[in-house]
């Protein structure tokens, strides 16, 4: 838990390098510590909050008037924190940033810990720990869906709903403790079967809320690509393709990539890791430096969560066979999903339809999936063409097994969130199954267990380990 909670800290909340950096400084004496530093015409106060105004940072100069400037108050308890909080806005170089930072923390403030601004939001009822939870989601952010599914829990989607779960398990709670409390009393209770049933809907509304996870690791943390072949066989075009920009060496000289280059694409608003591995071929036919690449490629396969294997179209039909043979050696090494695809189809001798019938049900091993042949896609990378089909594959593919509704990510819990909820599913089925034996107390127990677990969603019920294990991850002036 952070020591001095009280007391007013300061820190460069912007990066450095751009156009402005902001000096944030919270707490009691923030605007004590910003009119140490600052001078202008007007002076931030209580009669011009929420104002920027023009000014100089004090640098020590005799006329007093350093670096051009601009700062603002905004008091309690209308700010981020709800505590007094005073910005100074610079120029963004590092040098002036870290400058104004260090007269600020000389006029009285400590530098802020990781996360600090944003738990003493928290701890003020700004938010609750979805919301600051949100509030590192978006930082993190790596496509416009997981900014805008970030931005939906900063705006409380993921927190309502799970207030609404702990409301109801509390009322629930209630019911039961007012039998103990009141045996002798002859009180409108609910049927045991009826109380039963609002426990198990609770339950399977807290089951299903848990089910978001996998969407919601999906567009936050992404999908990782695979793009494997056997040498000369498009990879790299296919790579520097997706991103727009030559970021690979690409020769007609076999072997060329010698190692794992891994890059981020977002795919239908979905951030995908692609790696581009060396060729895959005979290691007999490869050099030391290039058989460890193959090595490396090999471990890619292994770890991916979709591989995209290429087989060249532009090849003479003689040598399908033993493309096919690596194809499926390949995909019996793969754990995720595994998606073949024709690249080179602009020097193509046959159609698609001919590359695709070249590989036979009969080549399928039954002992692998549905023992059908698999579904290629067709592609240039040199041209582009196939690309936006390859694209939508793909996207497809990472959603695959969630229900549509998933899709929309309207309010995709965490990893966190969802073990806690699945935790509190547990006790609520339990509860269940003890209402109907008429075990009042072991029922309460459960239900109350179940609440004390949502609590924990929202920060209600949580523990100072979690706090700081959570607000540990943000950086320092956020």
């Amino acid at each position: 838990m952070f020591e001095h909670e009280n007391d007013t800290i300061a820190a460069v909340c912007t990066g450095t390098g751009g156009a402005v950096s902001i000096i944030r400084v919270s707490g009691p004496r923030a605007l004590d510590v910003v009119r140490g530093v600052w001078r202008g015409k007007r002076m931030p106060g209580p009669d011009c909050p929420r104002v920027m105004l023009y000014g100089h940072i004090v640098s020590g100069a005799e006329d007093g008037a350093g670096e051009p400037s601009l700062a603002v108050f905004m008091p309690a308890p209308h700010s981020f924190t709800g505590e007094d909080v005073a910005e100074i806005h610079c120029h963004g170089g590092s040098f002036a940033a870290r400058r104004a930072l260090r007269l600020a923390l000389q006029a009285g403030a400590r530098l802020a810990q990781n996360g600090e601004f944003t738990r003493r939001a928290f701890l003020n009822g700004k938010l609750d720990l979805t919301q600051a939870e949100g509030v590192l989601d978006l930082i993190n952010a790596g496509s416009e869906r997981a900014g805008l599914l970030a931005e939906r829990q900063l705006n409380g989607a993921v927190g309502s709903l799970v207030r609404e779960i702990r409301a109801e398990a509390v009322h629930l709670l209630s019911e039961c403790e007012s039998r103990l409390d009141f045996s002798e009393e002859d009180l409108d209770w609910m049927p045991p079967d009826v109380l039963s049933g609002r426990i198990d809907s609770l339950r399977e509304q807290a089951a299903g809320l848990a089910s978001t996870a996998r969407a919601g690791a999906l567009i936050r943390d992404g999908v990782s690509l695979v793009i494997a072949g056997p040498p000369n066989a498009g990879k790299s075009s296919l790579l520097n393709r997706m991103l727009g920009y030559d970021r690979a060496i690409v020769t007609p000289v076999p072997g060329t990539t010698r190692d794992t280059l891994e890059e981020s694409v977002s795919i239908g608003g979905i951030p995908f890791r692609v790696t581009d591995t060396a060729g895959l071929r005979d290691a007999e036919q490869a050099d030391p430096v290039e058989a460890m690449g193959m090595e490396r490629s090999q471990q890619s396969l292994g770890a991916a969560d979709i591989v995209l294997w290429l087989l060249d179209a532009s090849e003479p039909a003689e040598s399908f066979p033993a493309q096919f043979e690596a194809m499926d050696k390949a995909e019996k090494a793969v754990r995720g999903k595994f998606i073949p695809c024709w690249n080179k189809m602009d020097g193509a001798a046959v159609s698609p339809g001919e590359l695709d019938r070249a590989y036979s049900p009969g080549n399928a091993d039954p002992n692998q999936g549905t023992g059908k042949p698999p579904v290629f896609e067709h592609i240039s990378a040199r041209t582009g063409d196939g690309i936006e089909h390859l694209f939508r594959r793909l996207e497809t593919t990472a959603w695959d097994g969630l229900p549509p509704a998933a899709q929309s990510g309207a309010a995709a819990v965490s990893e966190r969130h969802a073990a806690l909820l699945e935790q509190a599913a547990n006790h609520l089925a339990a509860a269940s199954e003890c209402v109907l034996a008429g075990s009042w107390e072991l029922a309460g127990s459960s239900l109350r267990t179940a609440a004390e677990l949502i609590g924990c969603i929202t920060g209600e019920t949580a523990t100072p380990d979690v706090l700081d294990e959570i607000f540990s991850r943000f950086c320092i002036g956020k």
